[in-house]
């Protein structure tokens, strides 16, 4: 893989092929699908409110953030933070930059590291996808897409939060739809 702006992997699709590349399974690929799914109609959302973000970042960090558990399989079933180091190291060996490659860490450290708005929506759309509201990151989520855009907070926030209650709602049917409807992932 080429380097693209300083991005390795540079798009989803790129990213989707050095997972398959390090041995990814098939549930990681379909989680991957899944979370992708809820990060698109945020990103709707998003564009509707003229909230500019870095798409390809998110897009691409959504596919890799979980690249770890494949070093630590039984996290892909069970709770476990070590595949977050290690998706790191696995990413960087790989090539992708520093930024990117801290996805596998930030998109469940997001309340303890400094982290973007790109990758607070990653977080957001990890939790999102099976039917997880947690309203520290929701709110993190709002501020920085209003002060971003310069939309009204509370405008903001209805139309925001109505979102996110309607993906988290779809969540029950996304998880019957993964392989093995793992409630840790």
């Amino acid at each position: 893989m080429k380097t693209k702006d300083a991005m390795t992997p540079g798009s989803p699709e790129e990213a989707k092929s050095l997972l398959h590349s390090l041995g990814a399974p098939q549930h990681l690929l379909k989680h991957v699908e899944l979370v992708g799914e809820a990060a698109n109609q945020i990103l709707f959302e998003l564009r509707a409110n003229k909230v500019e973000v870095d798409e390809q970042f998110i897009l691409v960090g959504l596919v890799i953030h979980d690249v770890g558990k494949i070093a630590y399989p039984s996290e892909m079933t069970a709770p476990g933070s070590r595949h977050e180091p290690r998706g790191v190291e696995m990413l960087l060996a790989a090539g992708a930059s520093p930024e990117v490659a801290r996805v596998s860490l930030s998109h469940a450290r997001w309340s303890t590291m400094p982290v973007t708005l790109e990758e607070l929506i990653i977080a957001l759309a990890d939790k999102l996808w099976k039917g997880v509201r947690i309203s520290e990151l929701e709110n993190m989520v709002i501020t920085e897409c209003a002060a971003r855009s310069r939309n009204d907070y509370w405008q903001l926030y209805v139309v925001l939060d109505s979102s996110f209650e309607r993906i988290a709602d779809q969540g029950p049917d996304r998880l019957q739809h993964n392989l093995l409807a793992p409630s840790c992932c």
